[in-house]
């Protein structure tokens, strides 16, 4: 005679079918319209019959364009200098390693206005590093499409580094001591190993970081200004037209958004995943 075994009951399938107290409900709910209602808001005011003339004018489409070239320029030397960065701190020890990484960290809760000053400071025309490189190449960084290419790599690598410092600190060694076993040398492991494995880290740190730069706005505006054509992203663009075209600033905002509702949402598996 056999019997049936009865599904196991999981934690989560009892979280879902118990009914959450009404008093957690309301301050929930009280707590997501803290973000709805500033889309609604932003929503009502868009002018939508104005709003593919409004992105296709020579302010937004320069904005785009250098906002574009800029954040990708940030993202993929956030690549060649974060990736292995974030293995420095993850796999070797070394004194003051807990300091670096403060320091590594420290652009994501700093004000980007602080750190625009600060890259003034040290890149400037009479900065630490930048006058000596100016007294002797005659190349001036601030005020300049490369001034805000640093910007957006001071503010969006740090995104990369953690990210990829996590998925490194978290991974099973035993593949890669398994190559160096059959005599692979450190730099095959890391490339035909390590990499392959953190794979999916890597993407949502590069994506990060990607929109990040994107929409950085505090270190860009101190450390490279605001010009037409030449420095001024689409997040300072928002800043302009707001004084002189508020259909525009709404119609760049919204531009903005999508983007950046689009990276969460590609994100959401890695995330959001339920277990």
């Amino acid at each position: 005679m056999s019997t049936r075994r009865r599904p196991r009951r999981t934690a989560s399938t009892s979280r879902t079918k118990s009914k959450p107290p009404w008093s957690l409900v309301v301050l929930g709910a009280l707590g997501a319209l803290v973000f709805i209602v500033p889309l609604v808001g932003l929503l009502t005011q868009t002018p939508w019959t104005r709003l593919a003339d409004l992105v296709a004018s020579d302010l937004v489409v320069d904005a785009l364009r250098l906002s574009l070239v800029t954040s990708l320029a940030a993202a993929f030397i956030s690549l060649i200098l974060g990736v292995p960065l974030a293995w420095l701190l993850a796999r070797t020890e070394f004194r003051g390693r807990r300091l670096v990484r403060a320091i590594v960290t420290l652009p994501m809760v700093l004000p980007p206005v602080v750190g625009g000053a600060a890259l003034l400071f040290a890149l400037g025309r009479r900065g630490v590093i930048g006058e000596p490189i100016e007294q002797v190449t005659g190349f001036a960084l601030p005020f300049s499409m490369w001034a805000v290419i640093v910007a957006n790599v001071f503010v969006a690598m740090p995104f990369l580094v953690v990210t990829v410092d996590g998925a490194l600190s978290n991974l099973d060694g035993r593949h890669e001591a398994a190559a160096a076993t059959l005599g692979a040398s450190r730099l095959t492991v890391f490339r035909r190993v390590t990499l392959p494995m953190i794979a999916p880290a890597l993407r949502a740190g590069l994506v990060l970081a990607w929109a990040r730069a994107l929409g950085e706005f505090g270190a860009t505006i101190t450390f490279a200004g605001s010009r037409q054509g030449s420095t001024q992203t689409l997040p300072l663009a928002v800043v302009v037209a707001l004084e002189s075209d508020r259909d525009t600033a709404v119609a760049i905002s919204l531009v903005l958004v999508v983007v950046s509702l689009a990276v969460l949402l590609a994100l959401r598996d890695r995330w959001w995943a339920r277990t």
